[in-house]
């Protein structure tokens, strides 16, 4: 392999990687590429899947055998040759590690400065000793809180689950949490005899009483009297309160049953020793500008950096600075107070001022994730690398996505190369080359339609970048729609959300609008599925929801709901065995299609033979999963395909049974498109395909597990399989960013199908930044004016024309150019 330094492209050969079409394409270095194309369409398999995983493999190449099986490695791409390739780095779109201690200052290692600095340089308590900066991490042990180990958290009962109806007594089981039967008769015989009455209501009880009964340590043993009836002779009976039962429960019993009734009376609390900071009294007494480490932590970016801006200005005002070991005019603490304050002033840029460092990563969007990589990327000072990037502009908001787009300028003109997969047609326009992957998704795609400079674009037939890109789309009309009704909150007070006030229409298409941090999401999938939830006695989606309480004055307008729809992002399975096909339910009906066959009832087979993920019907080598696990000696483990059902997941007595000369491995295998011809006759499996159709899947394998989906399709696949469903009464549907990483002409299929849900009387509720989704809505409720402790109010209200005339709205101007533009694109010649 040769190549001419002077050469300044990347030359690809033979692409064969996913759906890739046996691809040639050159793309130019030190410049920014934008790869486009509708979802599915091939942009991520050349950007990532071929060119990143070479320059990978390379690097890779370069490492000793044993430490490469140290490190995550993508493996070899299916691709004959490429040249001209730099170094790569990687900045993907995926949630923050799902872990409890990372956090903002971690993923952007801006703690181990700020760490440094209450180390070096903090105000210590009189005669107090010099810490290490291990000693302000919660994540070590000598910095630790040893009550919660680090985690700020403690587990541990309270009252309000102990006794949930305080109008019941002793007798009438007022306490939960203490077992039945026998044990609880007990139990309240001990307590008659401990001189407590327990036909009183639990609320008349004295309140020493009541906390001693539910909380004491104590385990005194008391003689119960024979009863008629129940003990023929007396014995001494132990006491156990509440919380100690529960906690015997969680550490000796073997019953699952009896664990998660125990767990029922538990509850996450701030813990009492650190306050919830995770940190011993030691680090929590030093003070840098009278904040503690745990304060600094708990101060956005923005307040960060004016805390430590004094500090780092006696640098350049050449004021003179301290020689003392320690304090906070110190060249110790001038330099890394200078260092921070121009480290946080990236991410400042970014729109990112409303984070803190003590944020935790799990909290983060994908896009606040990759900004916050991005950052530290840009500070890292590499040059003649190419950065690929996946979409870096998902989920921002246009004001957020100007300032990124700088970023991206700036890690440029530093002498580096940018490949960004992007649907963002702004971003687009900014590139300085385009490749255009198509013309469709999976089979449909995999072709290079276009590359070169963006203007160029405009002339290739085929395109669906081109067609939104230069104003050649079909526009997405209705007729505005009147709300049937409204839903009134009075006094919201949750998060950055302080006593506001909103009224949400009902049977039309509302948009929640405003900057990353206004608080959208906060109003639209907590408080408003919350109190929407609470009226149709419906249980929280998930723990961490339990735990968070509506404060709200006044809500009327909810009887008009019976039925709540959450379409998010979340996977639709954890484990490669929940698919496409499970989901949506298709696969009960091409199940029943096997079974009804003459050779599978010669068998004996009945629809359940046809699983995967049972016995009779699943390979035995791989357990129904297709491959199995090949460990190496000095490299990395792999996968392979399974050697006995070469990957079908099918044992050979199942494989024998066909349908239309196919297997069930065959039809799994299928793409949405192709199954809805081959099943055309099976009414079961032709609506779900139909639907699936409808959202823009039609390139995914019913077989596609689970793990490998996308949030954008996971989420139309859970639009598409509420929209086969017949229902009746109006419900109410929430969806977070559904355009979030979907290409414009996905994009206009989504709304279509959003806009049916309207149609047939229900109400939609949507958070979103893009601009289309926006001016299709029949109402717009906008937040701000900023993000964090600068957002929370609604700033406008009304139609889509009315709110891009707002004053003070960050979304107005955007909005308003962008109807400009449409209406000036589709006016008569």
């Amino acid at each position: 392999m040769s190549h001419d330094p002077s050469d300044p492209f990347v030359h690809v050969r033979g692409a064969t990687e996913h759906n890739l079409r046996n691809v040639d394409v050159d793309v130019p270095r030190d410049a920014m590429v934008a790869f486009t194309g509708v979802s599915g369409s091939g942009k991520s398999s050349l950007a990532f899947g071929t060119i990143y995983a070479e320059a990978q493999r390379r690097y890779f190449e370069s490492v000793a055998p044993y430490a490469r099986r140290l490190l995550q490695q993508v493996g070899a791409p299916h691709v004959q040759e490429i040249t001209g390739l730099p170094p790569a780095v990687a900045l993907q779109q995926r949630r923050g590690a799902p872990t409890s201690r990372s956090s903002v200052g971690t993923i952007t290692t801006l703690s181990n400065l700020l760490r440094m600095l209450y180390s070096r340089a903090g105000t210590y308590p009189a005669g107090a000793e010099r810490l290490g900066a291990e000693a302000f991490s919660p994540n070590t042990a000598a910095g630790a809180c040893p009550r919660c180990h680090g985690l700020g958290v403690v587990h541990d009962v309270a009252e309000d689950l102990l006794v949930p109806d305080p109008d019941l007594s002793i007798r009438e089981g007022a306490i939960a949490a203490w077992p039945g039967a026998w044990q609880g008769a007990n139990l309240r015989s001990i307590v008659m005899g401990l001189g407590i009455d327990v036909d009183r209501p639990w609320r008349r009880l004295a309140k020493k009483d009541r906390d001693w009964l539910l909380f004491t340590d104590e385990q005194p043993s008391v003689l119960i009297e024979p009863e008629r009836d129940r003990i023929d002779h007396g014995y001494y009976g132990k006491f156990w309160s509440a919380r100690k039962h529960v906690q015997h429960v969680l550490s000796d019993s073997k019953s699952e049953r009896m664990r998660e009734r125990a767990l029922r009376f538990m509850r996450a609390t701030p813990c009492p020793e650190c306050g919830g900071t995770g940190l011993r009294p030691e680090a929590l007494a030093v003070t840098f500008a009278a904040h503690s480490i745990a304060e600094a932590n708990a101060l956005s970016l923005a307040d960060l950096v004016a805390m430590l801006r004094p500090t780092a200005e006696l640098a350049e005002a050449g004021a003179a600075v301290s020689s003392a070991d320690s304090g906070e005019t110190t060249e110790v603490a001038v330099r890394i107070a200078a260092d921070l304050v121009a480290r946080v002033g990236v991410l400042l840029d970014l729109g990112l001022g409303y984070l803190s460092l003590g944020r935790g990563s799990t909290t983060l969007s994908p896009g606040e994730a990759q900004r916050l990589r991005i950052a530290t990327q840009l500070r890292s000072g590499l040059f003649g690398v190419v950065y690929v990037l996946d979409e870096p502009s998902a989920g921002l908001h246009p004001a957020d996505a100007e300032p990124l787009l700088d970023v991206l300028d700036r890690l440029k003109a530093a002498g580096n190369s940018l490949f960004v997969v992007e649907h963002d047609l702004d971003v687009v326009r900014r590139a300085d080359w385009v490749v255009d992957i198509g013309p469709g998704a999976g089979e449909a795609g995999g072709r290079v339609l276009y590359s070169g400079p963006v203007a160029g674009l405009e002339g290739v037939a085929g395109s669906a970048t081109g067609e939104h890109l230069f104003g050649r789309a079909e526009r997405l009309e209705h007729e505005p729609r009147t709300p049937h009704g409204w839903l009134h909150l009075r006094g919201v007070t949750r998060h950055n959300l302080r006593e506001v006030s909103v009224d949400v229409p009902l049977c039309v298409l509302t948009a929640v609008t405003g900057v990353s941090g206004s608080g959208k999401s906060t109003l639209v999938t907590q408080v408003l599925a919350e109190l929407v939830r609470g009226h149709l006695g419906l249980a929280p989606d998930d723990e961490d929801e339990a735990e968070l309480e509506v404060d709200v004055d006044a809500a009327a307008g909810l009887e008009a709901f019976d039925r709540l729809v959450r379409v998010d992002q979340r996977p639709i399975g954890r484990t490669p065995r929940s698919n496409l096909a499970t989901y949506t339910g298709l696969f009960d009906a091409v199940r029943r299609v096997f079974a009804a066959t003459d050779e599978a009832r010669a068998r004996g087979y009945a629809a359940g033979r046809f699983s995967f993920n049972v016995v009779e019907g699943r390979c035995a080598t791989c357990q129904g999963e297709g491959f199995v696990s090949v460990e190496l000696l000095f490299l990395p483990g792999t996968y392979a395909p399974c050697p006995t059902c070469g990957g079908a997941r099918y044992n050979a007595e199942t494989l024998e049974i066909t349908y239309r000369d196919r297997t069930v491995a065959d039809v799994l295998a299928m793409s949405v498109d192709d199954a809805a011809v081959f099943l055309a006759d099976v009414p079961a499996a032709r609506r779900s395909l139909e639907t699936l159709r409808d959202v823009g899947l039609g390139y995914l394998r019913l077989g596609q597990p689970a793990t490998e989906l996308s949030g954008g399709e996971a989420q139309r696949i859970k639009l598409a399989t509420e929209l086969q469903r017949a229902h009746r009464g109006h419900a109410l549907y929430l969806l977070d960013e559904p355009t979030s990483g979907l290409h414009p002409a996905d994009i206009a299929l989504l709304l279509r199908q959003l806009h049916r849900l309207v149609d047939a009387g229900n109400t939609v509720v949507l958070v979103e930044h893009d601009l289309a989704a926006i001016g299709s809505a029949d109402w717009v409720i906008d937040l701000g004016p900023g993000g964090g402790d600068a957002g929370g109010t609604v700033v406008a209200t009304g139609t889509p024309e009315q709110v891009a005339s707002a004053a003070g709205s960050a979304t107005a101007p955007y909005l308003f150019r962008w109807l400009g533009a449409r209406a000036r694109a589709h006016a008569p010649d």
